[in-house]
């Protein structure tokens, strides 16, 4: 059969070639109902299927919006990702997905990698950009919208959640429940101190316990973001005479890593051992005991990213703070703190 035609489509339905495309393309220009449901019928009865290759190569722009995060295995990264390719559905894209694992050499090549098919955007979830991504960015003039974290190393426009106000109230909400003091699992050795969420969470921590009167010193234990190396590291921590009797972890896969080393260490929680995390995965409400938290409105987020990445004005200079879109974060009590 011979390959049907936007030509074939216009024939049918009585109209310009350029009247069906305004359909196709929703845009740019209007298109009256009765004359759109004549092109949507004729394109229903023909077959027709879009050449997105070749509208493509003729606005220099995909469907696509490209996203890259560290690790889509960890939960907070999985939800966020279906946050934004459900969003993007709306928009009428599609999503593509890079995992860094972490290593810079990968995030360089996800970005080369999607800003050369021509995405309509570029949704950079960084641990810390290094200047020659920076730059690889830069060079190519692409729409980009930071989701989660900040680097220094490039100041487009970024979605986030008030981390270190979320830090907070979760520390005092631990020390609510008299306990001396509450310690903190962070990052590691690796982790940026300025613009990570990690970061934020440790200084909100920081501020919390100073603003209680309680000291930090020798309080801050590091440890990888995944659930099972903070359960090794807890189990060493926990086995100590002199362990905390309160914990606020950065994210909740670290939470739930300390839950896992409790139970085996036959340590109660909380009568023993309070605990608290930050993400709000989905996991943490089925944790044994539930699991207390810090939540963002992911889905809002996601929105926000994906309407941000897909809007002319982006790049239009403005301010950091008018560049930075602030997300509240909110705690989520349940059993693990202490209370019933």
């Amino acid at each position: 059969m011979a390959k049907v035609t936007r030509d074939d489509v216009a024939r049918l339905a009585g109209t310009s070639t350029a009247v069906v495309s305004y359909v196709i393309n929703n845009g740019p220009r209007p298109v009256a109902p009765a004359t759109r449901e004549r092109v949507l019928a004729a394109i229903k009865e023909l077959g027709y299927r879009p050449d997105r290759v070749a509208q493509a190569m003729a606005s220099r722009r995909t469907d696509l919006i490209g996203m890259i995060v560290p690790d889509a295995r960890q939960p907070f990264f999985a939800e966020m990702t279906h946050a934004v390719e459900q969003a993007a559905s709306e928009r009428g894209k599609m999503v593509l997905v890079g995992n860094t694992d972490y290593v810079d050499e990968r995030e360089a090549h996800y970005l080369r990698a999607f800003l050369g098919m021509r995405v309509s955007g570029l949704i950079l979830v960084s641990h810390g950009l290094t200047d020659s991504a920076a730059a690889e960015i830069d060079a190519w003039d692409a729409r980009v919208v930071l989701l989660h974290e900040r680097p220094e190393a490039i100041d487009d426009v970024a979605v986030v959640t008030d981390d270190l106000g979320g830090a907070q109230l979760a520390t005092r909400h631990l020390l609510e429940h008299g306990h001396e003091y509450v310690a903190c699992v962070g990052g590691t050795a690796e982790t940026p101190t300025v613009g990570d969420p990690v970061s934020d969470h440790v200084e909100g921590w920081r501020r919390a316990m100073q603003e209680a009167g309680r000291s930090v010193e020798g309080r801050l234990f590091e440890a990888p973001y995944n659930r099972y190396d903070a359960y090794l590291m807890a189990l060493e921590l926990l086995a100590r005479p002199d362990r905390p009797t309160a914990i606020f972890c950065s994210t909740d896969d670290q939470a739930i890593g300390i839950l896992r080393a409790a139970r085996e260490l036959r340590i109660d929680v909380p009568g023993q051992l309070a605990v608290a995390g930050f993400d709000d995965v989905k996991e943490a409400g089925l944790t044994d005991p539930p699991l207390t938290t810090v939540a963002s409105d992911r889905p809002a987020m996601a929105r926000a990213a994906v309407d941000l990445v897909l809007d002319d004005g982006l790049r239009v200079a403005g301010s950091r703070r008018e560049r930075l879109k602030l997300f509240p974060s909110r705690l989520v009590v349940r059993q693990s703190c202490g209370c019933a």
